[in-house]
């Protein structure tokens, strides 16, 4: 328990000298520059507190739970040696991760109501649903699409720089057929889709099953999941669009 509480503490200074430049950034423009007081300092103090916290505990979570389990499981499927259970793993893991994703669905809601506003779908409650959940649908086949082909990379041993080349030489050429209103979005959704959720899972995964595999570096074939996780959203979004 000493141990667990020492290591929090460690971890909380980390999150704040992390957090310490954005603060001096913010407080330098505030004061010197716009030359005005903080409102609500109080209310900010709080806040900056709870991210802090919340940050601390984050991180120590992904390192107690999180990148162990993805590990062990990935392990596990590699000792079973059953490649169609380690695939469907893969792909139900980006797809379940990405749909419950804070940050897509955010994004995916303030999309359905700037395309009713835009008059892109109608402007009803259940349009607006329809196509928020469309689009968090279709960002998550493309993250489950994109693990299940990065763990054929592995088993493969494929360079990763070559489907992530070929995959934004695909980007290029579909923004010039898409439809100009679904490009944007396109582009955000395959940032969003790397946040607190799907990063760690994904990236256990893929260092998990590099270990796992003879002859694989974790440091050459555990890595990359990530950025082609980033990239087929961008795909599958405008293909999306130019569908439907």
């Amino acid at each position: 328990m000493k141990a667990l509480i020492l290591q929090f503490f460690r971890s909380l200074r980390q999150s704040f000298q992390d957090l310490l430049p954005i603060i001096l950034v913010i407080a330098f423009f505030q004061l010197l520059i716009l030359k005005q007081g903080v409102p609500q300092f109080g209310q900010i103090l709080a806040g900056g507190l709870m991210v802090v916290i919340g940050l601390s505990l984050f991180v120590q979570g992904l390192q107690m739970a999180l990148f162990p389990l993805g590990e062990e499981m990935a392990y596990s499927f590699v000792k079973k040696g059953n490649l169609w259970l380690l695939l469907i793993f893969s792909f139900t893991l980006g797809f379940g991760t990405t749909v419950a994703e804070p940050a897509l669905i955010a994004i995916a809601d303030e999309a359905a109501v700037i395309a009713a506003a835009g008059g892109v779908i109608a402007d009803a409650d259940k349009a607006r649903d329809s196509y928020a959940i469309g689009l968090r649908l279709v960002v998550a086949l493309a993250v489950g699409f994109a693990l299940l082909v990065g763990v054929i990379r592995i088993l493969k041993g494929w360079p990763v720089q070559y489907l992530i080349i070929g995959g934004y030489i695909g980007v290029v050429i579909m923004t010039f057929f898409a439809p100009k209103e679904i490009i944007g979005l396109a582009y955000d959704s395959g940032g969003v889709t790397t946040s607190t959720v799907t990063v760690p899972l994904v990236a256990a995964l893929g260092i998990g099953l590099a270990k796992s595999i003879r002859g694989r570096d974790p440091m050459i074939d555990g890595f990359g999941l990530i950025a082609f996780a980033s990239l087929t959203p961008m795909i599958f979004v405008m293909a999306y669009g130019m569908i439907f």
